[in-house]
């Protein structure tokens, strides 16, 4: 073995031993769905961190430092709207393989939890057919219920093949044209049976340029011969003609695509009605019951903060789980252990929150925007 060829073999058994810890590799994926649930710290008193010694406090900041930085997800309005919709479209797809099984979309901005969500549904489908029906298939092969693969600008037919077999960790995932990488895919997912093929970041790819082209038509070769559902996540997706009517036959493509997929969305907090306000607070004090901070109080985010934080966050999910993930570590690292204004604005969040912050603090100061349902107030 020359320098070059040994060089190239250490690196891609890195990368699969990396890829191990990551979800671009079943191995992965099967960690996260079946880690057991973490333990959250106890929560303790001012007093009892005082007389802990140096060794004892590291130790349990430590255990709040990675339970802070994984509160969620938060089961919101938002997300179990969408798990009952995927459950629908899912179940109904337990068809006999003559049959062309409908694909989701869910296209949303930036910032509302659509990886997050999907990633909850998939852990819960992984673990009912693993309950159901066990580890192995019924020809002893390991049964995976679930694939996931994420897109990039320059994806082609070839290199989404290619992340199926990468998830799978095929052996013949190095070398091979586009059509044999295809079969040896749907061969993986047919050995796995797998159920649920999640395609993420598919805003990445350019829909109308020969890859955009080749990876639909390659979808509807999905649909017809995989027994799965596919599900894609991008941001802008009808923009991009995913959903699109035409004349020409780049359009006439897309719409098959577009005709064959039902169209989900996740919208962000609104408190513009009562319902809207009812929840956020849920949310809020959803949140409040995880955090573990010594000076935490009944109050101190569904409350004292509901209006600072909707202006922080402008009703985002993401920025809103950042925000408090942040200043949660912030309020233990420096011995403050409860969040507030003062220290939250300490705290730097996303551009686009901190770009709209302004109009809605104003909105909320002035009494035009209400964060609180008149229950709560």
């Amino acid at each position: 073995m020359n320098k070059t060829t040994r060089a190239l073999a250490e690196e891609a058994d890195l990368r699969s031993r990396l890829d191990h810890l990551t979800l671009s590799r079943k191995e992965g994926f099967g960690r996260l769905a079946e880690a057991p649930r973490r333990n959250r710290p106890e929560h303790l008193s001012c007093r009892q961190l005082k007389i802990m010694n140096k060794e004892a406090l590291a130790e349990y900041n430590r255990g709040r430092r990675k339970w802070h930085a994984n509160l969620g997800p938060l089961g919101t309005t938002q997300m179990k709207a969408l798990h009952e919709d995927l459950w629908d479209i899912f179940d109904s797809n337990d068809q006999d393989g003559d049959k062309v099984k409908g694909g989701i979309a869910l296209d949303a901005f930036p910032g509302l939890g659509k990886t997050t969500a999907v990633l909850s549904f998939a852990k819960k489908v992984h673990r009912r057919i693993i309950q159901e029906e066990g580890k192995y298939t019924d020809e002893g092969n390991e049964r995976w219920p679930v694939c996931r693969v994420g897109l990039t600008s320059n994806t082609g037919m070839r290199d989404f093949n290619r992340s199926i077999l990468e998830y799978y960790g095929h052996p013949g995932r190095f070398r091979g044209t586009a059509a044999e990488f295809g079969y040896r895919a749907l061969d993986s997912v047919l050995s796995a049976e797998t159920k649920l093929l999640i395609v993420d970041d598919l805003h990445f790819l350019k829909w109308r340029d020969k890859n955009g082209i080749e990876v639909s038509n390659h979808f509807k070769y999905i649909a017809n011969e995989f027994p799965v559902t596919l599900l894609m996540i991008g941001v802008g997706l009808e923009k991009r003609g995913l959903f699109s009517e035409g004349s020409s036959y780049e359009d006439a493509v897309l719409a098959q695509t577009g005709r064959r997929t039902t169209q989900l969305n996740m919208e962000p907090f609104a408190i513009s009605s009562e319902k809207g306000r009812t929840d956020w607070r849920d949310a809020l004090l959803a949140i409040e019951e995880r955090v573990v901070l010594a000076e935490k109080y009944p109050g101190m985010i569904a409350d004292d903060l509901s209006d600072y934080l909707f202006a922080r966050s402008t009703g985002h999910i993401g920025s809103l789980m950042t925000l408090i993930n942040r200043g949660c570590q912030r309020a233990v690292r420096t011995g403050v252990e409860r969040l507030d204004k003062d220290l939250l604005d300490e705290v730097k969040n996303d551009a686009a929150s901190e770009r709209a912050r302004q109009e809605l603090k104003q909105a909320l100061d002035s009494g035009r925007l209400v964060s609180q349902p008149k229950k709560a107030a």
